[in-house]
């Protein structure tokens, strides 16, 4: 069973998605909060797989309760997707830097939002290659490069397989195209994920397009 935490100022937003997530099998709705400060709370009494949390919020924003749970070693197992209203904007790409696992655009496809919340809860990250691409187009790609934070630790592989997660390649894919089984792909991306102490295939993206190991719009 998945269990879901909504976090969203808006009473409405939340009934919608309570009953459409309850009305699945698989996904239990264990709480829901009005702002980010009491979303954390919730997050550390009910534990749950996945938190859906809203980006602008009263008394604590989307973006700190992120931070918060992902610097909370008691969280290790919670998946943060960001709920938004806008798409790609910076508020996303800042909450995806704090921890976030993915983001949804909370008028997407009903079958969309199961999906994400399944993947999430996988611990997969929730970005497509094409809005990986445009989100760090737009925002990372207007900043200088920082300072490969650890990435230096990571062995010529590691940073192979780190450039391939970055461009939306799954492990298989990543085997296929490194001539490795799935089982290495898996552990070079566990590892690089270690090393470079991000949470999630998500953060390892954005380590990857911040430092210059890969360059937005090039492919290959």
């Amino acid at each position: 069973m998945i269990r879901v935490l909504l976090v969203d100022d808006q009473a409405l937003i939340r009934a919608g998605f309570r009953a459409l997530l309850e009305a699945e099998e698989d996904i239990e709705v264990v709480a829901e909060a009005a702002d980010g400060e009491r979303g954390v709370a919730l997050a550390r009494e009910h534990l749950p797989d996945v938190v859906l949390l809203d980006v602008q919020m009263p008394v604590m924003d989307g973006i700190e309760a992120t931070r918060r749970i992902a610097a909370d070693p008691r969280l290790g197992g919670v998946h943060v997707v960001i709920l938004t209203n806008y798409g790609l904007d910076e508020y996303v790409f800042d909450a995806l830097r704090a921890g976030a696992g993915g983001f949804l655009v909370k008028d997407t496809e009903p079958a969309d939002l199961l999906q994400g919340v399944r993947v999430a809860a996988r611990g997969d990250a929730l970005l497509s290659p094409a809005i990986t691409r445009r989100l760090i187009g737009e925002y990372v790609a207007r900043r200088p490069a920082t300072s490969p934070a650890g990435l230096e630790v990571l062995t010529n592989r590691e940073r192979e397989v780190t450039a391939l997660v970055a461009r939306g390649l799954s492990n298989d894919e990543i085997a296929a195209h490194m001539m490795i089984s799935p089982a290495t792909a898996k552990t070079h991306v566990s590892r690089s994920m270690i090393k470079l102490h991000a949470r999630d295939r998500a953060q390892l993206v954005v380590l990857a397009y911040e430092s210059g190991l890969v360059v937005p719009g090039r492919r290959g």
